[in-house]
């Protein structure tokens, strides 16, 4: 792809979800997430295979059709209250439009069917984009709207995205899918907690965004792309492989890494507000996905390929490993002592 049009869309993303986090208007919600629509379809497209031209269709159909129905629901509210702030949305019929528009854009069960096919079909790098960059925007929206959405909707969404994030991704071979079952599963545990304590929505985000960031980074530095190369890319670069099996260890919830602390405190807090089968249910579903966890990180790091195996085996990475790589790994890691901080601060 020609660098100035690379920076043109790279540009777009960063003044599309900018627009959207900042402003009060429906309208002018609605024009930066159009804005990030438009930019990321080259960025998916880009390498002109069948598969990737698949993903970028779907991916727009998707988007417009959520966009459509965001707008819509805005302009129902506006009709009965007079309001255009993102933060009045009183209306009921516009609250269950709007949950539907965000979770189309999020993925979330029962409109998570795009995801994990237009991940698949995207670059790494893009791929890292649309599970982390491209749902800010969305999740700042509910954010503002959290006191206005449906429980009772938003709970049930959030126990059934954590049970088909986990049931789905136990059958895949190719890396990318079972990382966008995981982000549909985390996305589950993001919902359920949204209108109790929306900044601990946030700070789950933001931390799911750093684990993701390290894994997709190095799944692109040891070029991984499912589970049989990722069991012969020891060779290359074995102390990456390592970082990669810990990181993928504290994605899953594991204590004493970083991934443990957003799940203890929506555990917690949904004992607080009295919904401990909710919290009971999501906790147990975690398991599902532990299990598909566990076995990246096996083959990752500690399972050898049988012999002999089809796939040649490389001795040097084609590029060196970035600091970002080592810094985001390490903050996915090691972070749960800073637990009190991050606790002061939600």
């Amino acid at each position: 792809m020609n660098p100035y049009a690379k920076l043109t869309f790279s540009l777009s993303l960063v003044l599309g979800t900018t627009i959207t986090i900042s402003s009060n208007h429906w309208v002018a919600a609605w024009t930066g997430l159009e804005i990030n629509t438009l930019a990321i379809i080259p960025l998916i497209s880009k390498s002109h295979h069948p598969r990737a031209i698949e993903a970028a269709i779907k991916y727009f159909l998707v988007q417009a059709a959520a966009s459509t129905l965001l707008l819509f629901s805005s302009m129902i509210n506006a009709w009965h209250t007079g309001q255009w702030d993102i933060t009045q949305l009183s209306h009921p019929t516009s609250s269950l439009l709007l949950t539907a528009a965000i979770a189309m854009k999020l993925g979330l069960v029962p409109f998570h069917f795009w995801f994990p096919e237009v991940l698949q079909g995207s670059p790494l790098i893009t791929a890292l984009l649309l599970s982390t960059v491209m749902k800010f925007p969305p999740i700042t929206i509910l954010f503002l709207t959290s006191h206005s959405l449906n429980p009772t909707l938003l709970a049930t969404m959030a126990i059934a995205s954590a049970a088909l994030g986990g049931w789905m991704g136990l059958n895949q071979t190719q890396i990318r899918k079972v990382l966008a079952f995981s982000s549909i599963s985390h996305l589950g545990w993001m919902s359920i907690v949204l209108i109790y304590n929306p900044k601990l929505t946030l700070a789950t985000f933001y931390i799911y965004c750093t684990m993701t960031g390290a894994i997709f980074l190095t799944l692109n530095t040891t070029k991984s792309f499912k589970l049989s190369t990722m069991m012969t890319s020891w060779t290359k670069t074995p102390v990456l492989n390592t970082t990669l099996m810990m990181t993928l260890l504290s994605l899953a919830g594991l204590p004493p890494l970083t991934g443990f602390l957003p799940k203890w405190l929506i555990i917690q807090e949904l004992s607080k507000q009295e919904m401990t089968a909710p919290a009971t249910i999501i906790a147990i579903l975690s398991l599902l996905s532990l299990f598909f966890y566990l076995r990246l990180a096996y083959y990752s790091t500690i399972t050898l390929p049988p012999n002999p195996t089809n796939l040649m085996k490389q001795w040097h990475a084609n590029k060196p490993a970035s600091t970002l790589i080592a810094a985001l790994s390490s903050m996915s890691t090691l972070l749960l002592p800073l637990s009190p901080m991050i606790l002061a601060l939600i």
